[in-house]
């Protein structure tokens, strides 16, 4: 069946929906469902999402949404669509640009506003031990000390994982829910749901409709949703080529390691070996699809020098 709706899961997709001056009030409910009663924002204003470093050879940041409420407080908003190791360290070296902005010339006294770093994941982070982590959709991560307590409540993290969200829709019991529902089934959607015909939403679907796009917008929809597709096939592809390739190196490695070490050393040798090799062939067959080296970085979470000598 055609599609009626955009893939939310696109960079164009995620940008029409919240990230253009049209959707704001989108954006401010959506963001006020993950925000305590005492926080709701009343007035967003979009800022300038490339952010630069204090000299021309310094890294920049490019956010996919970058805003500012009333009271000062900045949002950053990101779409990841596949894995990446050190995506935490990513979000968190992002935070450090509206932090460090905030300095004023003079005399100053550090008075900080806060600052949010909201993910919306087409993924689970795997390093989770134990229920109800595993399966919980929203992780809420705030700087505490040795005892559990809130050191600092003006820096927070929020990862939405949007594979363990799997509610249906007699399910939905909150703002929050029927916003995580829409985006991850708004593609299959061909009639607005009931539940959803309030303006906000309504607005959203019309945004969303793709007979309503103009041919700038449909061509570069095209665009965004092809490279979420090739992504997508040539990183399951990938990984799943990796994983048997991955697996049997890792059998060997560890098996040679058995014999030098002894056993419980080399199943931890190989089983760190297998997955760091699970990598490289990831990326090589990332290479060979085309992709550009960038994404395999994203992808592997390898170095790029690391990917550029295979």
């Amino acid at each position: 069946m055609k599609a009626k709706y955009l893939n939310p899961f696109t960079d164009f997709g995620f940008k029409k929906i919240f990230g253009e001056e049209a959707s704001k009030p989108q954006l401010i409910d959506f963001l006020n469902s993950l925000l305590p009663e005492r926080d709701q924002i009343v007035e967003l204003t979009f800022k300038n999402n490339e952010q630069l470093g204090f000299t021309p050879y310094d890294r920049k940041a490019i956010y996919d949404i970058y805003c500012e409420n009333q009271n000062g407080e900045k949002f950053i908003v990101e779409l990841q669509k596949a894995k990446q190791n050190y995506f935490r360290e990513r979000t968190i070296y992002y935070s450090t640009f509206p932090i460090r902005e905030q300095a004023e010339k003079g005399i100053w006294n550090y008075n900080l506003k806060a600052v949010y770093c909201i993910g919306v994941l087409d993924f689970t982070f795997d390093d989770y031990e134990s229920e109800p982590e595993k399966s919980e959709v929203v992780h809420t991560i705030n700087l505490k000390n040795q005892h559990g307590k809130v050191f600092y409540d003006k820096l927070t993290y929020i990862y939405l994982e949007m594979p363990n969200f799997k509610k249906e829709e007699h399910e939905l019991a909150t703002r929050l829910d029927k916003w995580l529902y829409f985006i991850k089934n708004l593609e299959d959607f061909q009639n607005i749901p009931e539940l959803f015909k309030d303006e906000v939403f309504t607005h959203a679907f019309q945004i969303a409709e793709l007979a309503k796009m103009d041919r700038e917008d449909w061509e570069r929809y095209e665009y965004s949703l092809k490279v979420f597709r090739d992504n997508k096939a040539t990183y399951d592809y990938a990984v799943e080529t990796a994983r048997e390739e991955g697996l049997l190196e890792g059998m060997m490695v560890g098996k040679q390691a058995g014999r030098e070490e002894g056993k419980q050393e080399g199943k931890l040798e190989g089983k760190l070996e297998g997955k760091k090799e699970e990598q490289r062939n990831i990326a090589r067959q990332a290479k060979m699809m085309g992709l550009d080296t960038s994404s395999i970085q994203q992808l592997t979470g390898l170095s790029l020098e690391e990917i550029d000598n295979l």
